[in-house]
């Protein structure tokens, strides 16, 4: 009777513990059925319209991830999120990543947003219509508008020197507000400036004149997706599903850019005055910086008395996530 009493306890005690491991293993599913939530800082940049694509295309919930999308209004506004935690990922490029990666890897690129090419240029230098300034020679000693410390000094110096400057002959004065740059070199105060597309177009129609743009040597410029380190430690399938749906919404946009001209209104991606005339480039498809690029980049923080510390290519960039 003893036997029988205590093998009964251990058929119950075992049908107890394949109930309740089989009530966590339903709840876990559920769980992992859930959408996984995504928050971006968003910059009104151009950059983002696949992210919109693929949001108003459902490309993203078939991925079973939800982007959140959080206005950020300037790059400063963009990394307080990001250091706060209040967001997961962002648009940003080289510069800003090594500043960020300096003590610690905390952020890693994952893929291009946008590059420049021949035909499609991200950041243009203008010059005023009252300067004289035509060609690019008329640049040596002459003051140019640009956020100092950023990718646009960076591009400023590399254009230029690419078209034979030397670096004493490269002038610059900080105004990293982008409309006090346009209103300054608008009304004549500053000779020239550096300025991203549309908003470059939208200067170049109340009559500034194009000097040069980053299409003339393309290998300098881009944007890419970034998100903070943990994040992707937490969620790789989420970082794979989102550059799944992005990899689906630039195919979407390459292969009929005037269908989401609506997107670019609803999104301010293009200065009103500019709707209708500006052309929606073609988006990079799936891929990541070279090692050439960073390099080039941490070697130009370093001839400005900066430290890149601890970021390093192997760390800050990863093409692990790509479809």
């Amino acid at each position: 009777m003893k036997k029988f009493l205590l093998r009964y306890s251990i058929v119950i005690i075992i049908v107890w513990l394949s109930a309740i491991s089989s009530g966590c293993g339903g709840q876990t599913s559920k769980r992992s059925n859930e959408p996984q939530t995504i928050k971006i800082a968003v910059l009104p940049i151009l950059d983002t319209l696949p992210m919109y694509v693929a949001e108003e295309n459902g490309f993203f919930t078939k991925q079973n991830i939800h982007v959140e999308f959080i206005p950020a209004g300037s790059a400063p506004k963009r990394d307080e999120l990001i250091n706060s935690g209040q967001v997961d990922g962002m648009i940003n490029e080289i510069v800003s990543t090594v500043f960020y990666n300096r003590d610690e890897t905390r952020v890693q690129i994952v893929r291009y947003a946008r590059i420049a090419t021949p035909d499609s240029p991200i950041f243009r230098i203008l010059s005023s219509n009252q300067s004289g300034i035509t060609n690019v020679s008329q640049l040596r000693g002459i003051p140019i508008g640009v956020s100092m410390g950023t990718v646009i000094e960076y591009l400023t110096d590399r254009l230029l020197q690419a078209e034979g400057f030397t670096q004493d002959e490269i002038q610059v004065i900080s105004v990293p507000d982008i409309g006090q740059r346009m209103a300054l070199l608008n009304s004549g105060q500053l000779d020239a400036a550096m300025l991203p597309d549309p908003l470059a177009s939208l200067v170049m129609e109340q009559g500034a004149a194009l000097v040069i743009e980053d299409s003339a040597h393309p290998e300098y410029s881009h944007s890419v997706y970034t998100f903070r380190k943990p994040f992707i430690e937490q969620h790789p399938e989420a970082i794979r599903g989102f550059l799944t749906a992005i990899e689906e919404a630039v195919q979407s946009i390459n292969a009929n850019p005037g269908k989401y001209s609506n997107l670019l209104i609803e999104r301010e991606l293009v200065p009103a005055p500019m709707v209708g005339k500006f052309e929606v480039p073609n988006f990079v498809t799936a891929g990541v910086p070279t090692r050439e690029q960073w390099d080039d980049v941490a070697s130009w923080i370093e001839s400005k008395g900066l430290e890149i510390g601890k970021a390093e290519y192997g760390t800050s960039i990863t093409n692990e996530y790509l479809p």
